[in-house]
């Protein structure tokens, strides 16, 4: 049996070297306390059968031949405040300011779907949030999902009273766009660092309580209500609590509400695991919604994770940062725009040769 390791074993100097490797990483700077860091670590450790914090260390060092061991070491470190439609501000000015420009600029001049990137989207919350607005702001009669060629289409008709989109037929394969009667499709990426964010972003299942004030169309329109078992002790029927013998106790199964994302929603969405600091290319975007993100990073970090969002976003496409959030960047070429109390940032359609196309 693999000998557990206590935190005293565990030198500072060791957890200093810790965080000098993941925010060099990832650009994450590790704000715990060294206490809290340490009985992490400890119980990193053990569950990784290692022999100490010297051999994680090492594998660390070496993360490109192992890479998943940092976001391994990072779960449950990081924690990603999230929730649906937290930045009410920045939907409204998606739905009601954005969104329309895109689609009237990408029907005159490029085709193309319209692109969303929710970089640090935690499990999802925030990705799902972005397409409900997306969903709400398109005229519900012109909007269908494509289905996979089978013939079991979607039309039109259905829409008017789910909220927008089609529902997807039995059988059919939900494409990553739902049309609009413009021409434009939308496609919403979700990323995050951490993979169990992701596989909870990916299956789309949250608890009931994770919806609570958000309105009841809403819930209906977007999601299905589904049960998770969970055991419970239930005594013989006519007993009191005190007469019940220990034996006579049935386990039955109490059912907590959850909710799942309905396909026509889902279909909007892919998500991936990615690393900020380290990314892999996957295309330019019309919008980046970066929300509660960079005060994680170090300040260089910061500054050249906004370099890259810059790089990725088309000319003429959106930068979407919490209101906390200032925009610490005075080289890049961003104009800030303000719609209904929210301020949000444009890469202009000329933009530099540096940052541009």
């Amino acid at each position: 049996m693999h000998k557990s390791i206590a935190t005293s074993t565990i030198l500072e100097h060791e957890l200093s070297e810790l965080r000098l490797l993941v925010e060099r990483q990832t650009g994450v700077v590790l704000d715990c306390p060294n206490s809290a860091l340490a009985a992490h670590v400890a119980e990193f450790i053990e569950a990784q059968e290692l022999d100490s914090c010297t051999a994680l260390l090492e594998r660390l060092r070496s993360a490109e031949q192992d890479p998943v061991i940092l976001p391994s070491v990072l779960d449950g470190l990081i924690s990603g405040n999230t929730g649906f439609f937290r930045h009410p501000g920045a939907l409204n000015a998606l739905a009601r300011h954005v969104l329309p420009q895109l689609c009237t600029r990408k029907s005159a001049d490029t085709p193309g779907p319209i692109r969303i990137w929710s970089a640090g989207c935690a499990t999802g919350e925030e990705t799902y949030s972005i397409a409900m607005a997306v969903c709400d702001a398109v005229n519900p009669v012109n909007v269908s999902v494509a289905n996979n060629g089978n013939g079991s289409g979607n039309g039109a008709g259905k829409t008017a009273r789910n909220g927008g989109i089609a529902e997807n037929s039995p059988g059919t394969v939900a494409q990553p766009a739902a049309k609009l009667s413009s021409g434009c499709s939308i496609h919403i990426v979700g990323s995050d660092l951490l993979p169990g964010n992701i596989e909870v972003a990916d299956r789309g299942v949250y608890r009931q309580s994770a919806l609570d004030g958000l309105p009841p169309a809403t819930i209906r329109n977007y999601f299905s209500k589904i049960g998770t078992p969970t055991p419970a002790s239930t005594g013989v029927q006519g007993e009191s609590d005190s007469d019940i013998d220990s034996s006579s106790v049935i386990q039955q199964p109490v059912v907590t509400p959850h909710l799942l994302v309905k396909p026509r929603l889902r279909s909007l969405v892919t998500f991936n695991c990615m690393n900020l600091a380290r990314p892999g290319y996957i295309g330019r975007f019309d919008c980046i919604f970066c929300m509660d993100v960079l005060p994680h990073f170090s300040r260089v970090q910061r500054l050249a994770v906004l370099e890259r969002l810059h790089l990725y976003l088309e000319p003429g496409g959106y930068l979407f940062l919490s209101q906390t959030e200032k925009l610490a960047a005075s080289n890049l070429n961003f104009r800030s725009e303000t719609f209904d109390g929210y301020t949000f940032h444009r890469k202009p359609l000329a933009a530099s040769a540096a940052y541009g196309r």
